[in-house]
């Protein structure tokens, strides 16, 4: 297995968010399983054994005294169940190294699949369940390893009968409404002529009871097609939010909820009032194709994906709700929860794994949402020909969120004002660090660090970050040099 210190220099090591340096005097330090279960449970990361953090946070190496006992005590602790309740390693992730004629041991930690999360210490996952953020190991509350619990299961959340509420609880038109779409798109279709309940049990939105017989809706089905109260018998925190922001002088141009009343609630429903808000503004093509008029674009394929990723992706038991927010600059998208796989794997493509599995098959059925694990892909090359720009995808934790940015020009986010500031609460984000350096590239650390807000060993992280993952590059020295961007 090769090491990642065969390919960096371990004075480039930055404390972060995928590296933790530390100094083994005396035996294993009792963090290290911090960071084991934490590495776990996000998304992976290297621990440095023998290795010093100096105050200008690079690393320097320590070295261990008898690195093979450590070794060993390691293997004996991360099988020991009252240590750790899994050991995810192989022999391949534990080296022993010899830098400047001192010993290290580099221990890679992968994350661990799904359905072995959470990777906790001790014997109880609720005290026991670390993860990683952007200055270090964190516990996590309860509610966070129940939301880790719940995606661990073979079947997807929405699966799930829910024996709460009827059927009388779907809205009628909504079914009709999905049901015009599926006449549509497969004409002659077997399931056309099936009375509601047949087609929604066809579908994966409704299934037998097997303790009384009668007939439930699926949560998938709950979700797509109920009304927002029923919703709420299952999920107490579901909300869906659109809003348009126009105006500065107002906090919103347009708004509308699913908590309002004034329509279903569903998440059916959202998806068509938010798609017609958010493309209503984008030119349409005058193509024929016979005599059908063809007015889809990539742009609108790319917007629909994003949306339908966003609420087949969303965690509807977590806080703060699905949020799309549309500006002149870009538009927003929010859900609770983050990627069922790592960033990079959902970014890469050819894997899916949705939170959601019946609600995404449900939009592929009347041909919106890719399944096959190519739609990120899809929406990034189509973004990036028609703007030049990619999406931006962040994932952060406390709540978890999953956060989308599609931006419709290379100008300033309104989040950073024009004499070059960072406004409101966004201070020290990646994307407005990107926009100062796009105003000044050759801004300097502690210009960045004034005006983002942020302190110098932030701005640190958050660079180092962005070169080593070829987003930023610096072109000469610290002093007269300049930043360069990889717009790809």
């Amino acid at each position: 297995m090769k090491s990642i210190l065969d390919e960096l220099n371990i004075d480039s090591f930055k404390e972060g968010k995928r590296y933790e340096a530390k100094l083994a005097k005396g035996g294993l330090p009792d963090s290290l399983w911090d960071s084991y279960s934490s590495f776990a449970n996000t998304d992976g990361g290297i621990i440095l054994l023998g290795v010093k953090e100096n105050k200008d946070h690079t690393f320097a190496v320590e070295g261990t005294d008898q690195p093979e006992k450590l070794v060993k005590a390691f293997w004996d602790n991360v099988n020991n169940k009252k240590v750790v309740n899994l050991n995810i390693l192989g022999n391949g992730n534990v080296e022993i190294k010899e830098i400047d004629g001192k010993h290290i041991i580099a221990i890679t930690i992968p994350r661990a699949e799904r359905i072995y999360r959470p990777i906790f210490r001790g014997a109880d996952m609720f005290t026991g369940t670390y993860r990683r953020n952007g200055e270090g190991d964190y516990l996590c509350s309860r509610d966070e390893v129940a939301a880790i619990f719940r995606d661990a299961g073979q079947v997807t959340q929405d699966n799930k009968l829910i024996t709460e509420v009827s059927l009388d609880s779907l809205c009628k038109e909504t079914i009709a409404h999905y049901r015009q779409r599926f006449i549509l798109i497969h004409d002659g279709h077997v399931w056309n002529s099936l009375p509601d309940v047949e087609f929604l049990k066809k579908l994966g939105a409704a299934r037998i009871n097997a303790e009384d017989g009668k007939v439930y809706p699926t949560a998938a089905g709950l979700l797509m097609f109920g009304y927002e109260p029923e919703i709420m018998y299952e999920y107490p925190l579901y909300f869906l939010d659109y809003q348009e922001h126009f105006d500065e002088s107002t906090r919103w141009s347009d708004r509308f909820v699913s908590s309002s009343g004034e329509w279903s609630g569903n998440v059916f429903d959202f998806f068509f009032k938010a798609l017609n808000k958010l493309t209503e503004d984008i030119k349409r093509p005058f193509a024929l194709d016979g005599i059908t008029r063809i007015d889809d674009t990539p742009v609108h394929k790319a917007i629909r994906e994003v949306l339908v990723n966003t609420l087949a992706n969303a965690d509807y038991y977590g806080r703060c709700g699905v949020v799309i927010k549309k500006y002149k600059e870009y538009f927003s998208f929010e859900n609770p929860g983050m990627f069922r796989m790592s960033l990079k794997e959902a970014i890469d493509g050819g894997m899916s794994d949705p939170r959601n599995a019946t609600i995404l098959k449900m939009f592929s059925m009347i041909d919106i949402g890719e399944r096959a694990g190519s739609g990120i892909p899809g929406v990034f090359s189509a973004w990036n020909k028609a703007f030049g720009i990619v999406p931006e995808y962040t994932q952060r934790v406390t709540p978890d969120r999953t956060k989308t940015i599609l931006r419709l020009s290379h100008e300033l986010p309104p989040e950073v004002s024009q004499n070059g500031t960072v406004n409101g609460t966004v201070n020290g984000t990646v994307n407005a660090v990107l926009a100062l350096i796009r105003q000044n590239p050759s801004i300097t650390y502690e210009q960045l660090a004034e005006k983002a807000g942020i302190s110098r060993r932030t701005v640190n992280r958050l660079l180092s970050e962005l070169k080593n993952k070829a987003v930023l590059v610096r072109v000469g020295a610290d002093k007269g040099g300049h930043w360069e961007i990889m717009e790809k």
